[in-house]
């Protein structure tokens, strides 16, 4: 076996290691319905939260005002 392809055998083997190490752990089972929120495009409920300065400000006041885009961020530390 030359070295070339040893070399290449090692770099499969690695890529193929890293690919397992990045796979879901959740066996391939989607999550229950109920727990994976809305569909992109779906229209979000009514709601209301504070501000960053701490006032109340729900959905419907912004959409009087126009388009809303949503985000969350997942494990925010604030």
């Amino acid at each position: 076996m030359s070295f070339s392809t040893r070399s290449l055998g090692l770099a499969a083997l690695i890529a193929l290691l890293a690919a397992q190490a990045a796979w879901p752990q959740g066996k391939g089972r989607p999550a229950p319905e109920d727990q994976t929120g809305l569909n992109v495009g779906a229209k979000a409920p009514g709601f209301t939260l504070k501000d960053q300065e701490g006032k109340e400000r729900s959905l419907d006041e912004l959409l009087r005002k126009g388009k809303v885009a949503l985000v969350f961020y997942r494990s925010a530390d604030w």
